[in-house]
């Protein structure tokens, strides 16, 4: 059917895999975000930044430290997220209270620091990170031709996103975290150390960026723009999903990512600017998005 229209199968199901790839970045990225804002309050403008930084991190363990790609999506994100807990002890702490825009406004000039800091040392044509040798290669499905590693990306990033959400929305720890954002004074009559937990829930949703920063490493080359690049694609996945919603982060992502391939498919023109125009759509018709609660 689609040869009819000439478009041959095997570029459809590459852009399909390539919109997986994506999604799974979409998902990850934007889960990271998703439990910074429903917990914290705050929009982390530094989370391209700190997805960078998880590319990085990988690159340097690897180069000095002769740790591959397996010991790098285990020990990157605690570092990054060590550095997230930092931040949000020295500053944001402090604005929590206060309008969201303060809290846009620090994590984007930590976000240009970070970039421009990178960008002075390293330059911008970027550095590559090879596929570790148990993922490469790949698996002809007939119909198209699947890499072990970018089937691996897909695969690890939903179990993760759905993890994350069994985690926050399932579980006692997950009913701690929310009460703590809704009504702390009571959650501190109960013993709960408040101000942690908002600490650690920060360090958390910025292991998740780091986390895809390991995880794209090997795909795309790491560079001090790469999350620049990403991080306005998924702003807009956020609030299409709802802002604060874990499973609207997940599934808009994966959703928005399978949208995008097709849209290179049947209408390249428009490719760059879909989701931008789903946005506009879903703020029209809900403005809270579409896993989101108008408050």
């Amino acid at each position: 059917m689609f040869e009819l229209l000439g478009i041959s199968s095997q570029a459809l199901f590459g852009q399909l895999l390539i919109g997986l790839i994506n999604g799974s970045f979409y998902a990850l990225l934007s889960l990271g975000l998703a439990v910074i804002f429903g917990m914290l309050n705050i929009i982390n403008f530094a989370h391209g930044a700190q997805y960078m930084l998880g590319a990085f991190a990988a690159y340097f363990l690897l180069l000095y430290a002769g740790l591959g790609y397996w010991w790098a999506i285990i020990i990157a994100p605690i570092v990054v997220g060590i550095t997230g807990i930092i931040i949000e002890r020295l500053f944001l702490q402090w604005l929590y209270k206060l309008d969201h825009l303060y809290g846009l406004l620090l994590t984007f000039g930590l976000a240009l620091i970070f970039e421009g800091t990178f960008r002075n040392f390293f330059g911008s044509s970027g550095l590559p990170y090879s596929v570790p040798p148990t993922l490469q290669g790949g698996q002809n499905l007939g119909f198209m031709f699947l890499p072990n590693y970018r089937a691996w990306v897909v695969a690890f990033s939903l179990a993760v996103c759905l993890t994350t959400w069994f985690v926050i929305e399932r579980t006692k720890l997950g009913s701690y975290l929310r009460a703590a954002t809704e009504n702390p004074t009571l959650v501190r009559a109960f013993g709960i150390n408040v101000p942690r937990m908002i600490t650690l829930t920060y360090g958390f949703g910025v292991a998740l960026a780091a986390l895809a920063g390991v995880m794209a490493a090997p795909i795309y080359n790491i560079s001090p723009q790469m999350g620049a690049n990403l991080i306005i694609v998924v702003f807009a996945v956020v609030v299409i999903g709802g802002m604060g919603s874990i499973m609207g982060a997940i599934v808009t992502g994966f959703g928005l990512g399978i949208i995008e391939g097709l849209t290179k498919v049947f209408f390249p023109e428009a490719s760059n600017t879909v989701i931008f125009i789903i946005m506009a759509i879903v703020l029209l018709i809900r403005p809270a998005g579409l896993f989101g609660r108008a408050t």
